[in-house]
């Protein structure tokens, strides 16, 4: 078998199957997995005790799939077009989602064309253990995917890439065949640290390291308890994950939208005004959400992440009211239901003290002499 000819072929069929770029690596993460542990002691990873019960085996992947001796690295795009980050952020009564999760679920859509990879890959050699994964099992996919060359970790510990930016999807194929592997990239960052200091809740504690605890994309995503009141004022309008770290990346300016239809802004998303969001009833989410990675988060989650957005969005009776309606679903709704209640009628109070004192002002300004 030539394996450096297979390399080739196996770039130029994941190419065909819609990755923008294939790598491939050993599986030596022994270097990660003193950062991983300190992580992991810090409690960085919060409630996501998945992360610490795995231990090690996400820096040993032939742990997590005997027999494997190579990782196939694939990126897949998903920038959508007209992706209107400034125009919605800037609109406290619009929803903010994260860009990767406007369309439709990538975990499947991935993992389909990594197995399909794998398939080619056996027709050539005739038989081969592989296993593909998306973000679905405890494996170090960003540290693979630096060695394979498809990057460099970025401060916001995102991979990078200077011809894409960090707008795409990972996967893994894991094999067992003696495959070349290639080089990794240099790292780009220099001096910069606008991820770093753009973040709203400064969940980027240090280079390359995220307190969890801290990050808005965890606390809307993966945390379902009680938002810490303090960071619920920061959080803005961002309902569902946080793109302000790459928003602010100098990679990211030239990146290509996505050529997968299917991570293109759903229809429902076209106009998402925060109170028609949080109007959907359990079915209407669900139905809405089909096909999509928001969909796990659950109805209950999705209005608590809403409510905060409202509270922190300028005063309206009718977010009164429609926060109102939501009252004595669960103890956990309720209490972001009532903080947020409470900040809009802050608002109204020092919206009426406003108008009352600019009133005063024009009665005094009207009875003072023309040149005084």
């Amino acid at each position: 078998m030539n394996y450096n000819e297979l390399a080739d072929n196996i770039k130029i069929w994941g190419q065909e199957l819609g990755f923008q770029k294939v790598g491939i690596t050993d599986i030596d993460l022994s270097d990660h997995e003193a950062q991983l542990q300190r992580w992991l002691d810090a409690g960085y990873h919060g409630e996501m005790d998945w992360m610490a019960r795995h231990g090690m085996m996400r820096a040993r992947p032939a742990e997590l799939h005997p027999g494997t001796i190579r990782v196939i690295s694939v990126r897949m795009d998903y920038l959508p077009p007209e992706a209107q980050f400034a125009s919605n952020l800037s609109d406290p009564n619009q929803a903010y989602i994260s860009r990767y999760s406007l369309g439709r679920d990538y975990h499947k859509l991935i993992r389909n064309q990594l197995k399909k990879l794998g398939q080619k890959i056996e027709q050539e050699v005739g038989q081969l253990g592989y296993r593909p994964f998306v973000d679905s099992a405890p494996i170090l996919e960003r540290p693979l995917a630096q060695k394979a060359g498809l990057g460099w970790a970025g401060k916001h510990s995102l991979i990078l890439d200077k011809e894409a930016g960090s707008w795409f999807f990972l996967g893994e194929l894991l094999v067992d065949i003696p495959l070349p592997i290639d080089l990794p990239q240099t790292n780009q960052c220099g001096k910069c640290t606008a991820c770093m200091t753009s973040c709203p809740t400064n969940a980027i504690v240090e280079e390359g390291v995220i307190d969890a605890r801290l990050c808005i994309s965890y606390l809307t995503i993966e945390f379902n308890g009680i938002i810490p009141e303090n960071l619920r004022s920061k959080m803005g309008n961002r309902i569902y994950g946080c793109d302000d770290c790459q928003l602010v990346c100098p990679w990211n300016r030239e990146a290509d939208v996505t050529t997968q239809e299917a991570f293109h802004r759903k229809d429902i998303f076209q106009d998402a005004s925060l109170i028609s969001l949080f109007q959907w009833n359990e079915p209407d989410f669900l139905k809405n959400m089909e096909g999509s990675a928001i969909r796990r988060i659950g109805h209950q989650q999705w209005l608590r992440n809403i409510a905060v957005a409202l509270g922190n969005a300028p005063f309206s009776e009718s977010i009164i009211k429609v926060l109102e309606s939501r009252l004595g679903i669960s103890n956990v709704l309720d209490i972001h239901i009532h903080w947020a209640l409470s900040e809009q009628r802050n608002k109204h109070k020092n919206l009426e003290r406003n108008t009352k004192l600019e009133r005063l002002v024009r009665i005094i300004g009207k009875g003072l002499p023309r040149d005084a």
